[in-house]
């Protein structure tokens, strides 16, 4: 049977140029990095040539790298390590975040550290920046996260504008880039972001690896997040996951490399898939940006279907016709709870079926034909 896979957002097939890249770390150069013997000197030398590599894409200095067990990590340490290590006492973030953010703040509120402000967010997701400039000007020592990338409708931050106010107030501003690292070009000398986060397997490198950039300022260092040793500068304690660090660095180069081509294949991808649900099924609608190339991940379409006794199946039923997507998070696929970025739009009706499509660089023109005849001869089988 055809399967395709159209879930990217939740991970990406790993680049067989990756693998090339790992497998002398995971077979023959296997030392411990802390290691002061010629084993270990080897496998060091690895590691801070992928931090060079990292920090240069992003035209930051490798001492503002640090490597991670992914986005999940690099999130608490930004947030629980800013919190502790500076005294913050207000956050503001919003009900679209990931759970890696929205339930550390949630946690770290219900515990009393913390007084948690949520942006309020219209139909589409767009999130009210007036508001923000007002919890600023309310709140002095406040910490701002929000993610650059919508995971699940695709809604793009206006990163110039959050950073300006966030300068403006003396907030510290973290933003969980997830999901547009490798995607799209971040200068951290342009960009007002105090922390900013990756993780490898959402451009086509290993899973659990990731990093964290942390701006240089006039204040301490963050406090670790993980004690236990002195890695990664003293910020991270516990031994590297080298080939991991390694595969992420040429992971990401690849992606930096080629990226203008890879954007073109899916945006190309992504409008054949708007058109095509358009043409095929009646009152085919796009949640939140999704839809909008100029305001939305172009590797995220977000579609709403019509309501049918199917609804609640179609992932399902879309799984065993060989298609492999998701209808929000994958992070909550095993949960009987529904999206918590879909349930935070105003006026959405939740009797419709919901599916996102997340497209990579593997995808083809007729794989997107393929899913999009399936979704609707199952559509006009239940209307």
């Amino acid at each position: 049977m055809q399967r395709v896979y159209f879930d990217n957002a939740a991970t990406t097939r790993l680049d067989p140029a990756v693998l090339e890249a790992m497998l002398p770390l995971m077979q023959d150069n296997f030392g411990n990095p802390s290691s002061i013997h010629g084993h270990g000197r080897v496998v060091r030398s690895a590691v801070e040539k992928a931090r060079k590599t990292v920090a240069s894409l992003l035209n930051a200095a490798p001492a503002e790298i640090f490597f991670t067990s992914g986005g999940t990590e690099a999130d608490n340490t930004a947030i629980q390590g800013s919190i502790d290590t500076y005294g913050i006492t207000h956050a503001i973030t919003s009900p679209l975040e990931h759970h890696a953010v929205l339930h550390t703040l949630e946690y770290l509120a219900k515990t009393g550290k913390i007084k948690l402000s949520m942006l309020r967010v219209d139909e589409r997701g767009r999130l009210d920046y007036e508001q923000l400039g007002t919890l600023l000007n309310a709140n002095p020592n406040s910490l701002v996260s929000l993610m650059h990338g919508n995971n699940e409708i695709g809604n793009l931050l206006d990163m110039n504008l959050v950073g300006e106010l966030c300068r403006e107030y003396g907030a510290v501003w973290h933003s969980d880039t997830v999901q547009t690292m490798g995607h799209y070009r971040h200068d951290v000398q342009a960009l007002k972001v105090d922390f900013l986060v990756g993780a490898a397997h959402k451009f086509h490198g290993p899973k659990g690896v990731g990093f964290l950039y942390a701006r240089p300022t006039d204040r301490p260092a963050i406090h670790p997040f993980i004690h236990g040793g002195s890695q990664e500068r003293n910020r991270r304690g516990g031994t590297e996951n080298v080939y991991g660090i390694v595969g992420l660095a040429k992971a990401l180069e690849i992606a930096y490399a080629e990226m203008a081509e890879h954007r073109q294949h899916i945006e190309f991808l992504k409008q054949r898939m708007i058109k095509q649900l358009q043409a095929a099924i009646g009152d085919v609608r796009f949640n939140g940006e999704s839809a909008d190339l100029d305001k939305s991940l172009y590797t995220v379409l977000s579609v709403s279907l019509p309501a049918t006794d199917m609804s609640d199946m179609l992932l399902f039923n879309l799984d065993i016709a060989g298609i492999s997507v998701s209808g929000g998070s994958a992070c909550s696929s095993g949960s009987d709870v529904g999206s918590h970025v879909l349930g935070a739009l105003p006026g959405l009706n939740p009797d419709r079926g919901n599916i996102r499509f997340s497209f990579g660089k593997y995808n083809t023109a007729d794989e997107v034909d393929f899913a999009v005849s399936k979704v609707a001869e199952m559509y006009a089988m239940n209307v």
